[in-house]
C-alpha cells in the first residue's frame, strides 16, 4: 500500500514537471456550485461573491442608480437586460468557478466560472451583454466583442456607454 502511494505521488509529481501549465493552475482555487445572480458579471456560490474578471457587464443597481440604454428612442434597464441573459444561461445548472488569487477593490473574489467547459464570461461578451475590459482582460475578450459588435448582438443593438464610464459619472 505504501508503495503505491509512493508512486502516485512520484507520477503526479512527475506530470507538474513535464507540463508547467497545471502546476500553475495549482495556483487557483475553485469554487463549484448553483448561484445566486447578482449582476451581469457577478455571482454568488456558498455566500462567496465572485466578480468575473477580465469583462464589465452594465449596472442593475450601483449606489441606487441603474444603467440605461436607449433602443429606438425608449430606455432600457442594460443592466438588468444583461443579468436576465446571465440567469437564463445558467438555468439550473452547476458553475464551477477558478479563482484567482487577489481580490477586487470591493473585495470580491475575481475568476472565470464556466458551465461545464463553456466560460460564461465569453457566453456574455460573444452575446453582447457584456463587454471586453481592457483595464483588467489584456484583450482576452477582444476578439469575441468584435464579433457581437459586427454582428450587433445583444447591447451593440443600443446606444450604451460602457460600464466603466457610466459608473465614473454616477458614484
Amino acid at each position: 500500500m505504501k508503495k503505491q502511494k509512493l508512486i502516485l505521488i512520484s507520477f503526479f509529481f512527475l506530470l507538474l514537471n513535464i507540463n508547467p501549465s497545471l502546476s500553475k493552475d495549482l495556483s487557483y482555487s475553485l469554487i463549484i456550485g448553483k448561484p445566486q445572480v447578482t449582476d451581469g458579471d457577478t455571482i454568488k456560490i456558498n455566500n462567496k461573491k465572485i466578480r468575473f474578471s477580465g469583462i464589465d457587464a452594465p449596472e442593475s443597481f450601483f449606489f441606487g442608480k441603474k444603467q440605461l440604454c436607449i433602443l429606438n428612442n425608449i430606455e432600457i434597464l442594460c443592466g438588468k437586460l444583461s443579468k436576465e441573459k446571465l440567469i437564463e444561461k445558467i438555468g439550473n445548472q452547476v458553475v464551477n468557478c477558478k479563482i484567482e488569487k487577489n481580490k477586487d477593490q470591493y473585495s470580491r473574489l475575481i475568476g472565470e466560472c464556466f458551465i461545464q467547459n463553456e466560460s460564461l464570461s465569453v457566453f456574455m461578451v460573444k452575446n453582447g451583454y457584456a463587454f471586453d475590459y481592457p483595464k483588467y482582460s489584456n484583450g482576452k475578450f477582444r476578439e469575441h466583442q468584435i464579433y457581437a459588435k459586427k454582428l450587433s448582438l445583444g447591447l451593440w443593438q443600443m446606444q450604451f456607454e460602457y460600464p466603466w464610464i457610466w459608473r465614473k459619472k454616477n458614484r
